[in-house]
């Protein structure tokens, strides 16, 4: 293979698409891209962040990457093997008003593909970006944040059926958690969902809280991509090996959701991610007008506490936390 010349440091950057609002406002969708040194690139990994406007943890994470692969572009040009995409906000205008939804349309840009009805502006970018990526990438990425209500440790969902071929991939990302569910048909507008029909090996991490960053899971996931893209022979480095945690494998019938039994505040008593004691406290439902304690919130098994709630108000079935059971209580 052909290096570049010592000089040459070539970040690509590219406008995926471009479109005016109905307000007039132009917008454009771009990817920073690193190319390889070899004629024929190992492989080729895209991250692509903020699908939804209000989750952020992923734009800090692109932040983080495009940063570090700029100063190894600089310092060891050779390492590219492989091609490294990056789309830190596939969804600007939901970003700059923190919105989950398309503003004007009230739209899920993520429940946009795989349609044929590409006559609104989120649905054409949408059917953009999977052409784009399908062109360019082996390899997916797709960064999530939680909502409002649950913080999320650092974790990768995968549909049952397609846990054979991305486990392997997900064990490098130093996520604690993954948590392999069952199909739905609303996965089928997702872009990871269209990604993995179109044989291309997609992975959707979940992490944090919407509007918030957490910088710990940031550097986290950080070094889990790091990871995916040494292991998958994009990135070729010297130095210390990346210190990387096995993550908890869950499967359907081996994760337990806990739920308010009543309207109140919930208080929580305990942090998130923490292997947890069949029995021990997680928090309080609690009454503000008359004083009383409605539910005591306690782990049903001993397991690994991986979603817990943050907005205290809740109401009868509100998600309060989740629970992948350890080895000895699973069904």
């Amino acid at each position: 293979f052909e290096l570049f010349s010592e000089k040459e440091y070539p970040l690509e950057s590219r406008t995926i698409a471009s479109y005016k609002t109905p307000s007039g406002q132009r917008v454009e969708i771009a990817k920073q891209s690193f190319p390889s040194v070899r004629k024929r690139p190992t492989k080729r990994v895209a991250f692509v962040s903020s699908l939804h406007g209000n989750e952020l943890e992923g734009i800090y994470l692109c932040h983080l990457l495009i940063r570090h692969l700029k100063n190894l572009q600089q310092t060891q040009p050779e390492a590219f093997q492989g091609e490294i995409h990056i789309y830190p906000a596939v969804n600007p205008q939901a970003v700059a008003v923190g919105s989950r939804l398309s503003p004007f349309f009230s739209l899920d840009i993520n429940r946009q593909f795989g349609g044929n009805d590409a006559r609104s502006l989120p649905a054409q970018s949408a059917s953009e970006l999977l052409d784009d990526l399908k062109s360019s990438a082996d390899i997916v990425v797709d960064f999530h944040a939680s909502n409002l209500h649950l913080q999320e440790a650092p974790q990768i969902r995968i549909i049952d059926g397609l846990h054979k071929k991305l486990i392997p991939l997900a064990v490098q990302c130093n996520v604690d958690l993954i948590w392999v569910h069952p199909a739905a048909p609303m996965f089928e507008s997702t872009l990871g969902y269209n990604l993995n029909q179109a044989k291309i090996n997609t992975l959707v991490i979940e992490a944090g809280i919407s509007l918030r960053l957490n910088k710990e899971f940031a550097d986290q996931l950080f070094r889990g991509m790091l990871n995916l893209l040494h292991h998958t022979g994009v990135l070729t480095f010297t130095g210390s090996p990346l210190n990387i945690d096995p993550p908890v494998i869950a499967h359907p019938s081996e994760v337990v959701l806990l739920q308010s039994e009543y309207a109140g505040l919930f208080v929580g008593h305990c942090d998130l991610k923490k292997n947890i004691a069949k029995g021990e406290m997680i928090g309080e439902v609690v009454s503000a007008t008359d004083g009383e304690v409605l539910q005591e919130v306690t782990a049903p098994a001993s397991g690994f506490l991986f979603t817990l709630r943050e907005h205290p108000l809740v109401y009868p079935g509100a998600p309060l936390a989740r629970i992948a059971l350890k080895e000895m209580d699973r069904p």
